[in-house]
């Protein structure tokens, strides 16, 4: 059977499992006696072995066995949560990321068996066997009261005269018939894979001939949590009690002896066929249950997986680029200069923006996904990090279900994890430094993320030492960034700003977590890339605080259309304040640097002209049309010759062979056929 077909569904939920599973452990290690917790992560393993198992990966599927077992004490009592425990269970969530990681990229799991984490989990159940064991919660019922007890319970299954006479045939040949009630736990998700799977270990030591309720029933989820057979075999009682005891998510098994009766006779011919209508049900139940057995990690979710639907990024940006030829078209029928346009035209075009507007925000909504996706790596991360430093850290989120761009997710979890283990590292002060300073042991970092207009803002803030802008200003005096006299001048906010220069670190030593400042860089270039922008607020003693803000889209947005000479250029909307006009001699110097005040405020002005090599007239104009653009709290005025109007602009990048162009954000196709460019107002401010 070829299973690569499957391969691309098993990679996808085992992230998924594995992504719970981190999250699970760290419940589990703030609070060992959930059972619920410990019950899912249990879950988890076997589902992740049944799947492992059902491709071919082996070492994988052994792993989460031995997992298993150690997981099955827990359940049972046998052994107790502790540390170690935890971080050996952390250990193994690891290595299944390794494997995931190592089929993504080369189809194998690789070579790495883990023996020593193996050796680990062998170990605590070695241990465990010193310790007194307490009872189990599966009561085992043995062979000599199991058929004691038949002459007293009354029987589950109605035997007819047929069910009789299988019963006397097979006592007369030397074989057994039993009576096996199974009881599953309440919390079992899929009652009729785990009936499937008992199923299954009974037909390996006997024959089905019987089952209350019916095997159609069972295999409909048709019955609460019990169930019972009749079972013809040559094996024991108590191995059927010990066989189904090892079952995930069974409660109790009770095994009966069924006695040989003397009845009206019956042809061995009816025998046969009675034996063979049973077993017809029972394979009907395997080969049905089998396909639920295979997606029983998917199923587990069957409430969540009923809505929704894995769709190839690929195919859902051809979907966006065919929203954007619409919109473009759109556009350009708007801007046919038709005097005789009727008015069946117009409701026509009218018509048209409707349904490309709603297309497109129907598309946008598809492509958005949770932040939550990208933050639930960082408890683990932060736990990591306070053992290895030995600090107290709590890691408080919030606002984990507002939704990015799937590409803007894609690219955010590298400058946040930075910004992250950098609080950790050089925010929070050790224990001594925290008690010496009032502060409570633990130190606490804040993820939060909330949708502000048209941009989602994610901050990090630490309530640790905050930044030391005093020597942050000696070390840019230092390497000759600023002099003495312009650092007196500058206010904390723009010296602050020097920690994002490359290779800038106030750090005496720099670890291999981070440095303050080491990498700044990397994450201001990253979120500019995407069209957002980091901004810092700093208290010495109180703590820091990273605002990222981020566009809710990178594909659509609302721009504003201007002349530069004879060259159209659009300016993103939602980084335009407002637009003043001006006459030439508000312009003054300061600095070297254009001017104008605009109430009060000093904003410095850029000639778009000059910067973008743009051809024009060398006459000074009377009046000068300023576009004032804003990068966190910091004003810009675009000198611009004259004002198009507002439109929605469809983003296409420059390809490789223009990438890496200055003040260029990308550029739209208008509605005349003509290409105008997006300005990067980040860079140019």
């Amino acid at each position: 059977m070829d299973m690569s077909q499957y391969l691309e569904i098993f990679i996808e939920e085992s992230k998924e499992h594995l992504q719970g599973l981190n999250q699970s452990l760290l419940q589990l290690e703030k609070n060992p006696s959930d059972v619920s917790v410990l019950n899912e992560i249990f879950r988890v393993a076997h589902t992740l072995k049944g799947m492992s198992g059902t491709m071919g990966f082996s070492k994988m599927a052994k792993l989460t066995h031995d997992m298993e077992d150690v997981l099955h004490a827990l359940r049972n009592n046998e052994i107790k949560v502790n540390t170690k425990m935890i971080d050996i269970l952390f250990k193994c969530l690891d290595a299944l990321e390794n494997y995931v990681n190592s089929i993504v990229n080369s189809g194998s799991e690789g070579k790495n068996d883990y023996a020593d984490i193996i050796q680990e989990l062998s170990n605590i159940l070695h241990n465990k066997s010193s310790e007194p064991e307490t009872s189990s919660e599966k009561p085992a019922v043995t062979a000599t009261a199991a058929a004691g007890a038949s002459d007293q319970a009354a029987h589950a299954v109605a035997i007819n005269q047929y069910d009789q006479n299988v019963i006397n045939k097979a006592s007369e040949i030397g074989m057994n018939a039993y009576e096996i009630s199974v009881i599953l736990n309440k919390g079992c998700v899929l009652k009729s894979a785990r009936a499937f799977i008992i199923f299954q270990t009974l037909e390996r030591y006997g024959e089905i001939i019987k089952s209350e309720p019916s095997v159609q029933d069972i295999e409909d989820e048709r019955f609460e949590f019990e169930f019972t057979v009749v079972v013809i075999s040559k094996e024991s009682a108590s191995l059927f009690e010990k066989e189904i005891n090892s079952i995930a998510e069974v409660e109790k098994v009770i095994v009966q002896t069924l006695e040989a009766k003397v009845t009206n006779d019956v042809q061995p011919a009816q025998v046969e066929a009675s034996v063979q209508q049973q077993g017809g049900q029972v394979a009907a139940l395997t080969s049905n249950a089998e396909e639920k057995d295979e997606h029983e990690a998917a199923a587990a979710k069957k409430a969540k997986t009923g809505k929704t639907v894995r769709v190839d990024i690929d195919r859902l940006d051809v979907l966006m680029n065919l929203v954007s030829e619409l919109i473009i078209i759109k556009t350009r029928l708007e801007g046919i200069d038709n005097v005789d346009a009727s008015q069946t035209y117009n409701e026509a075009v009218e018509y048209l923006e409707r349904i490309t507007t709603n297309l497109h925000d129907a598309v946008m909504k598809v492509r958005m996904v949770p932040v939550e996706n990208v933050f639930n790596r960082f408890p683990r991360v932060i736990r990591d990090i306070s053992r290895e430093l030995g600090k107290e850290i709590v890691l408080t989120m919030s606002g984990e279900e507002t939704e990015l761009d799937r590409t803007v997710i894609d690219e955010i979890g590298d400058p946040l994890l930075h910004l992250l283990r950098n609080s950790a590292d050089h925010g929070i002060e050790s224990l001594e430094k925290r008690r010496q300073a009032g502060k409570k042991d633990e130190g606490h970092i804040y993820l939060r993320a909330y949708q502000d207009g048209n941009n989602v803002v994610i901050e990090v803030e630490d309530d640790g030492a905050g930044i030391n802008v005093d020597k942050v200003r000696n070390k840019a005096i230092e390497r000759g960034l600023i002099s003495k006299e312009m650092a007196s001048t500058m206010s904390q906010k723009d010296i602050v700003e020097f920690l994002f220069k490359p290779s800038f670190s106030t750090a005496d030593k720099i670890t291999d977590i981070s440095g303050r400042g080491v990498g700044l860089d990397v994450v201001k270039t990253k979120i500019e890339a995407l069209g957002g922008l980091v901004e810092v607020e700093t208290e010495m003693g109180k703590g820091s605080k990273f605002i990222i803000r981020l566009p809710l889209t990178l594909a659509i947005i609302q721009a504003l259309l201007v002349l530069i000479g004879e060259e159209k250029y659009a300016i993103p909307l939602n980084s335009i304040k407002e637009i003043i006009n001006i006459s030439p001699n508000d312009i003054k110097m300061v600095q070297k640097q254009e001017v104008i005040l605009l109430r009060n405020m000093v904003v410095p002005i850029v000639r778009l002209d000059k910067i973008l090599d743009v051809p024009k007239e060398q006459k000074e104009p009377k009046q000068l049309t300023v576009v004032i653009v804003k990068k966190g709290d910091k004003l810009s005025g675009f000198l611009v010759d004259n004002l198009i109007g507002q439109q929605e602009i469809v983003i296409k990048s420059l390809g490789k062979f223009l990438s890496g162009i200055k003040f260029i954000a990308g550029a739209t196709i208008l509605g005349d056929g003509n290409v105008a460019l997006i300005i990067d107002v980040n860079s140019l401010a």
